[in-house]
């Protein structure tokens, strides 16, 4: 779906940020002028332009949280998150070293926190025990009734951060009575800053989740419910393989083998006169795929990375899962095609799929611009199997 951009990787990145438009994260008429100062693969004009909007917004936000208008101040700082975290996007040369990375990515957490402050329903910022550290996360509860409600846990994937969980599911949820448990892992939002980096056994990550959600009044033990999106779609169900706790899980999308896409972007250098530098030097979205892989891994090579993601699999580990189980899947996925319904093929447990079409506006990948239809499909399925569990 072209939006905006020839270049593939800037048109969907341009259409995530829009898409966060149906909770307030984003406003059509600013991802618009934004985008048209942006040429096309220009990833320092993105940025810089991106960081210039999200500014510009912040300031709206503060102005009228100082002049009393809550819900004013709220809408313009989540957006101004949104487009913090977007302006932050491609800056993955050497993110270690980029103090405006940095400053970005910090921009993006603090902006989301005061609007946080001011949603109408209630917010807890967690450090969720793990191994000799904490994961950063939130608590989005319903109410302030103190009720034990279906919750879910939920994560990103190869890119997210926690503050875009919000927009990309809570809000979502809460509408339908749900609570969730937002986090980050390794790998992910200001963890991979901290030098915590991707691990293949991710029940290693959720397990403590879960044992924390436990400890939450307002979570229901007997309906909880676990969520991951894009990578985290393999991330979620190797997690689901050995965390039995689940009443069940959403796979968005469905990953069965990571290390193949990785693997064929070296495939695709290979017939290339100049290999990997050239292919990344001409593919907006593999060199970024490229970087953020090395940054998030920890690694310094595309060697290492391909080899790094060989356990990235679920041969061996998909039957293992238990709990009813949604595999969705994007007809024009341009990272994981046919993937899902191979995760469905090896699921032994009680199992769906849905696709959704490019005709529907939902067939890119996670249906980004398609957040609504992706909501009610997902919270519709978890309503009905929860009921009959």
């Amino acid at each position: 779906m072209k939006f905006l951009y020839d270049d593939e990787s800037f048109s969907f990145e341009a259409l995530r940020a829009a898409g966060y438009a149906a909770y307030s994260g984003a406003d059509l008429g600013e991802v618009l002028v934004t985008c048209r100062r942006i040429p096309e693969g220009d990833e320092d004009a993105w940025s810089a332009e991106w960081a210039a909007t999200a500014a510009r917004v912040e300031h709206i936000g503060r102005d009228a949280l100082a002049a009393g208008h809550r819900v004013s101040a709220r809408e313009a700082l989540l957006r101004a998150s949104n487009y913090y975290r977007t302006a932050d996007f491609y800056r993955r040369e050497n993110p270690a070293a980029d103090a405006e990375s940095a400053r970005l990515a910090e921009a993006s957490r603090q902006t989301f926190a005061d609007a946080a402050a001011l949603l109408d329903t209630p917010v807890r910022a967690l450090r969720i025990p793990y191994e000799d550290t904490t994961l950063p996360g939130y608590l989005f509860l319903v109410d302030d009734s103190g009720a034990p409600r279906p919750t879910v846990l939920y994560h990103g994937g190869y890119d997210s951060t926690l503050e875009e969980d919000y927009l990309a599911l809570a809000a979502g949820a809460l509408r339908r009575g749900y609570n969730v448990i937002a986090f980050d892992g390794p790998g992910q939002g200001r963890n991979v800053r901290e030098g915590l980096h991707f691990r293949p056994d991710w029940e290693a990550v959720v397990t403590p989740v879960v044992d924390y959600a436990l400890t939450v009044p307002e979570v229901d033990a007997e309906r909880l419910v676990l969520i991951g999106t894009s990578l985290g779609g393999y991330l979620a169900a190797r997690a689901a393989a050995f965390e039995h706790r689940l009443a069940a899980c959403v796979l968005h999308d469905g990953v069965f083998d990571f290390h193949a896409a990785v693997a064929a972007i070296v495939d695709r250098a290979a017939s290339m006169p100049d290999g990997l530098e050239a292919l990344t030097a001409q593919n907006t979205g593999t060199r970024w795929a490229v970087r953020n892989g090395l940054w998030t891994y920890g690694l310094s090579d595309m060697e290492e990375l391909v080899k790094a993601t060989e356990a990235y699999t679920l041969a061996g580990v998909a039957d293992r899962i238990t709990c009813p189980t949604l595999v969705l899947d994007a007809e024009n996925d341009q990272f994981f095609k046919g993937q899902p319904q191979r995760v469905l093929e090896e699921l032994t447990c009680q199992k769906e799929l849905i696709t959704f079409r490019e005709d529907e506006g939902g067939g890119e990948h996670c249906h980004e611009g398609a957040l609504s239809l992706f909501h009610q499909r997902s919270f519709d399925w978890l309503d009905t199997v929860l009921a009959a569990a």
